[in-house]
């Protein structure tokens, strides 16, 4: 996997960003990709899709129908990585899962009729993660052995300790 795009945004802090259109050659992106595919840290990676350069000429890669088609499918490649993952972890109530579900098709729903009230709704959702994160990652931590969390999540001991710290801090 490449490294994340580095945008310098003429300020004294810059933005990384490992956003799919931002591999596209430009001025001020970074280098151009001649493939899409979804990775995750597990090392699981998925389909390749050849990026087009020819075809896509100089617009901006996310314009292009046939590359954002091929951006979505790593994307549903990547979240049935996530389900399979998730079905050998820890389970929680078939209730939350359920609510999870039914939010994102509802939120997503609401995001193309709606796109103003699907961000506030966003960033209520992560002020809720947040909260409920900091809370579960104290617990985790004062009540579980670090290896026992890493495997309930299906992540490496350093990832989980940088996901508790993250939370923490909150």
């Amino acid at each position: 996997m490449p490294d994340a795009v580095y945008f310098d945004g003429n300020s004294a802090v810059g933005h990384t960003s490992r956003f799919w259109a931002g591999y596209s050659g430009q001025p001020f992106a970074g280098p151009r990709a001649d493939r899409l595919r979804a990775a995750c840290s597990c090392g699981w990676a998925g389909t390749e899709y050849r990026v087009d350069w020819d075809r896509i000429g100089d617009k901006p890669v996310y314009e292009d129908e046939s590359a954002r088609r091929d951006a979505e499918n790593c994307q549903d490649d990547w979240y049935r990585h996530i389900d399979t993952v998730e079905a050998s972890t820890v389970a929680y109530p078939r209730e939350i899962a359920e609510l999870l579900q039914r939010a994102a098709g509802d939120l997503d729903s609401l995001a193309t009729r709606e796109p103003a009230a699907a961000l506030k709704a966003a960033t209520r959702l992560e002020i809720l993660a947040a909260s409920i994160g900091y809370h579960a990652a104290h617990a985790a931590d004062r009540s579980m052995e670090i290896e026992d969390i890493a495997a309930a999540l299906g992540i490496e001991v350093a990832q989980t300790e940088d996901l508790l710290d993250r939370y923490q801090r909150q």
